[in-house]
């Protein structure tokens, strides 16, 4: 695994027991809302209208927030065909999450990266391309799949823009040994030449010693000589 092939999100398709890692790397699910998500067959609905490409989904809404009121704070983006809040079918409640479909879909993917952490009726929104039909095999999180979560829940999903996958250490140790292969190729380089230089200068030292050593002899036998 290098970073080319690595990806800290999910973007063209949806698996629940990567979601379910921190790294995308378990082998096994470690909740009982894996093996759900894992075993449960879902497929978007027909009645949904307009294309995911154009469509953004947003959450962590004020209960009391209308559609009206999203309508409103969205347009700025662009121009907005619909909004849809979803509600409780009994009680007709909100369920704090909305799908707001843009005609063109550069706006849309520009409300979904700076409409995130705004705030409409002090609440902080979550906001992000939707994912039910732009992932392939997506489950939502009422069948054990989804994205993000509460750490009380004991079942966070990651590879999303809530909380993307933190890089496996495998490639953190393979980026170290990459960066200290070279250190370690250069130090043995300069090492050499190091060494090859103290060898010359040695020699170059010996060299001379010897030279002064004859001259030395020399002088003796000339001294010899005389006597």
């Amino acid at each position: 695994m290098t970073d080319r092939g690595w990806s800290s999100i999910m973007t063209t398709s949806y698996d629940p027991l990567k979601a379910g890692s921190i790294d995308g790397t378990d082998k096994e699910p470690h909740d009982t809302g894996i093996v759900r998500a894992m075993e449960a067959e879902y497929f978007p609905s027909e009645r949904i209208e307009g294309k995911s490409e154009y469509t953004v989904f947003v959450a962590r809404l004020n209960p009391r927030t209308t559609d009206d009121v999203l309508e409103k704070f969205f347009s700025r983006f662009g121009e907005i065909i619909g909004v849809r809040i979803v509600r409780d079918v009994v009680t007709g409640f909100s369920k704090r999450y909305a799908f707001i479909e843009f005609k063109h879909s550069s706006d849309a993917r520009r409300a979904s990266h700076n409409a995130h952490g705004e705030l409409v009726d002090q609440f902080e929104l979550f906001t992000d391309m939707e994912c039910e039909r732009r992932l392939e095999g997506w489950i939502p999180r009422r069948l054990g799949g989804g994205f993000g979560g509460r750490k009380e829940s004991g079942q966070l999903r990651f590879g999303c823009k809530d909380r993307p996958f933190k890089k496996p250490y495998s490639l953190f140790q393979e980026k170290t040994q990459n960066i200290e292969r070279p250190r370690q190729e250069n130090y043995h380089r300069t090492s050499g030449r190091q060494e090859s230089q103290h060898r010359k200068e040695g020699s170059s030292r010996h060299v001379g010693g010897s030279s002064r050593h004859e001259g030395g002899s020399s002088r003796h036998e000339g001294g010899s000589s005389r006597h």
